[in-house]
């Protein structure tokens, strides 16, 4: 993802100024998506935005019922094509992850050997490396119990550090997830219920479910681009549906850097930190609070945005 971070798009300024100095940005599509990046949100240049450049892989396994699944299957094929059809496109994920792990055993021998011949270099095997290793955290998109729970057997099998990313169905099975030491960045918050059988507050009440089983997790905001601006009224929400508001604070800051390794850098004020902070009028989660000044690696950031940009321009008109 590092590689198609715009630093001038208008959507880095209006995240901003409701107080996000940082985010994670993910590829999608295909089965093994590619690598996420923490970035910054300040900066010219992608690699001056950088935190972690590659912070976490994507892998999207292919969902299982609900007529067809992710990945490209499904339009009403039988159920057995689609089985089928799932079980193989597992099966090249497992066999490109093997390839990679003899692909980093054989460069490891080559660097401790140079008598040997170099071996031809892989840039896709290469990068997986790290992941096969456990050294890299794992974002699995999953949804549903059957996603969920197959994305973590998936994981346990070829010992990768799983992260559940939408996780809509996690509040279901905290017992799981917890003898399983299984993170969850849950971004359903504001959706509506799945089930017609499911209370009006299934979703807004599902983080204060998760943190009352001991399960990890983190708040997003569930859209991407424009829609993370909402991300402090989004734990807000939660915060008013039983989760304790110090803790919805922490699962938009500490919680999530824990999540991704970075918790001696980023998520709380603490010295030795990267000073990404912001000072606001009350309480970041109200909508009411406006932000006085951010900062983003100790220097201060403007507030100004293209509504801002586009507010000044036209105030006037007459």
């Amino acid at each position: 993802a590092i590689s198609a971070i715009n630093p001038h798009s208008a959507h880095i300024g209006v995240s901003r100024v409701v107080g996000i100095t940082h985010v994670v940005s993910r590829p999608t599509g295909g089965l093994i998506s590619g690598q996420a990046a923490l970035i910054n949100l300040a900066g010219f240049t992608a690699s001056g935005m950088a935190v972690v450049p590659h912070v976490a892989a994507v892998i999207q396994l292919p969902g299982q019922g609900g007529g067809g699944f992710r990945g490209g299957f499904g339009g009403g094929a039988p159920a057995g094509n689609a089985q089928a059809a799932r079980t193989a496109a597992i099966d090249s994920v497992k066999q490109m992850l093997d390839d990679a792990a003899a692909y980093g055993k054989v460069m490891d021998a080559w660097k401790n050997d140079a008598s040997l011949p170099r071996p031809r270099a892989d840039v896709v095997l290469e990068a997986l490396v790290p992941v096969v290793r456990g050294e890299m955290p794992v974002i699995f998109p999953a949804e549903s119990r059957a996603d969920i729970r197959a994305a973590v057997e998936f994981a346990r099998e070829r010992k990768l550090k799983p992260i559940i990313l939408g996780g809509r169905d996690s509040w279901r099975m905290t017992d799981y997830l917890k003898q399983n030491d299984v993170p969850v960045i849950f971004t359903h918050t504001m959706s509506i219920p799945q089930r017609d059988d499911d209370p009006y507050d299934a979703n807004y009440s599902a983080a204060a479910k998760l943190h009352d089983a001991g399960v990890k997790f983190a708040i997003s905001s569930g859209e991407p681009d424009p829609d993370i601006r909402n991300l402090p009224y989004v734990a807000g929400m939660a915060a008013a549906f039983g989760l304790d508001p110090d803790a919805a604070l922490r699962a938009v800051t500490l919680s999530p850097a824990e999540i991704f390794g970075v918790a001696d850098r980023l998520g709380s004020l603490e010295v030795g930190k990267m000073a990404n902070l912001v000072v606001t009028t009350g309480d970041i989660l109200e909508a009411r609070t406006d932000t006085r000044y951010l900062f983003i690696d100790g220097r201060p950031v403007p507030l100004s945005t293209k509504h801002s940009d586009l507010y000044d321009m036209f105030k006037n008109r007459k």
